[in-house]
């Protein structure tokens, strides 16, 4: 695939919209409207690599309440011909076809790999990969088993979202600043798992979330792992122009 001179490809992710209360949560989605409003004539391609939502679970027939303003703007650039992609996160795994359908959004489940000019991109959410965090993996295969996720849309609405929401909000208090640091190159999981990856092939950029801290870190002289930080506290986000890829902060 080729990027055209006049376009880019765009990366983002981490919104977490819905934490920790609606107001600000609101002031982050017309935030973030606005910076898709003001890339939709320069972008070619949009990634969103997960966490749109800090709770996302599709029933047969009920999606949760809110965040009109980003899916009308997301169906708007579909609509218009500009390819989007979404790669579920930890928090927004629970699709079933509604991005799928009503906004022309392909939902991608773990790793993807393309080529753009040349270059060599492996590209996901990030949650899981690489040494440890062996208690979140385990959760994880339980979310992600259909059973599990069938007898959670037995529950009604209210409850069912209501207790998602409390255990996403406890658990985001006992992981607290973690991931607004760097743990050194040693102990950053997405850094050990990019390197084993580059053990039996090569890729250009490693683009992640998850870890909610902006980091562009050279692997190699031909290789970078590129985290896009988030959009609570950061605003950041990553470019492709055909040639370079940049990370960078947006101002409003």
């Amino acid at each position: 695939m080729t990027v055209s001179p006049d376009k880019k490809i765009y990366f983002l992710s981490d919104f977490h919209l819905g934490a920790p209360d609606y107001e600000s949560s609101l002031v982050r989605e017309k935030k973030i409207v606005g910076f898709l409003e003001s890339i939709r004539y320069s972008a070619g391609e949009i990634f969103i690599l997960g966490d749109i939502f800090d709770f996302w679970y599709e029933y047969k027939t009920v999606i949760p309440k809110g965040y009109a303003r980003l899916l009308g703007k997301l169906a708007e650039i579909t609509d218009s011909g500009i390819p989007v992609y979404f790669f579920v996160g930890n928090h927004d795994m629970w699709m079933k076809g509604y991005f799928e359908k009503e906004l022309n959004i392909p939902v991608y489940y773990e790793p993807r790999t393309y080529e753009w000019n040349g270059k060599k991109f492996y590209i996901g959410h990030g949650d899981g990969l690489g040494p440890g965090d062996h208690g979140y993996k385990f959760i994880k295969k339980i979310f992600r088993n259909k059973f599990c996720q069938w007898l959670f849309g037995q529950l009604h609405p209210t409850p069912g979202i209501g207790l998602a929401n409390y255990f996403s909000r406890e658990s985001r208090k006992k992981t607290g600043t973690a991931d607004m640091h760097f743990l050194g190159e040693d102990k950053e999981w997405l850094i050990i798992y990019c390197r084993k990856i580059l053990a039996k092939e090569h890729y250009d950029f490693f683009i992640f979330g998850h870890r909610h801290y902006p980091l562009n870190y050279p692997l190699g002289k031909h290789s970078n792992y590129i985290n896009l930080g988030d959009w609570i506290t950061n605003f950041t986000y990553a470019d492709f122009d055909g040639n370079n890829l940049q990370l960078k902060k947006w101002e409003d």
